[in-house]
């Protein structure tokens, strides 16, 4: 896999202020583009909207862009949003078993090692979010 892949997604300018573009796109689940998912409950389709930083004064509202993320950083967020705290929940409760022996104080004590752990992501967003730099492009 090399690192110039990239995921796109179709949306739609929704504001300009200045450099900032406010764009909005339909996020689905693999499933939601599936031929049976009027049969299946599975199906998540949501709008969302992102806002990008352009600085070339090229795009009008209402026009349809791409919004392109290198596929390295979706592979970022699904360790920092799923892999982390899978490891970090797996390692509390073996540690918390060892030491309690007790199953009900392990799996609460797992579990709500998330709290903290969600907390820092929240409080570090701002870092975060400079590394997560979504691209424009018209289509």
């Amino acid at each position: 896999m090399s690192n110039n892949k990239s995921i796109e997604h179709k949306g739609r300018v929704d504001s300009i202020n200045g450099n900032k573009i406010r764009v909005s796109f339909i996020a689905m689940s693999s499933c939601a583009s599936c031929h049976a998912k009027g049969v299946c409950t599975v199906a998540d389709m949501q709008e969302k909207s992102i806002d990008l930083y352009d600085y070339t004064n090229q795009y009008q509202v209402g026009e349809e862009v791409n919004i392109v993320l290198k596929q390295s950083l979706g592979f970022r967020a699904l360790f920092l949003g799923y892999v982390l705290p899978f490891i970090l929940v797996l390692l509390f409760l073996i540690v918390l078993t060892i030491i309690t022996n007790s199953e009900v104080i392990s799996g609460l004590g797992a579990l709500s090692s998330l709290v903290p752990y969600y907390l820092i992501l929240y409080l570090l967003r701002d870092k975060i979010r400079k590394k997560f730099t979504f691209t424009i492009r018209k289509i």
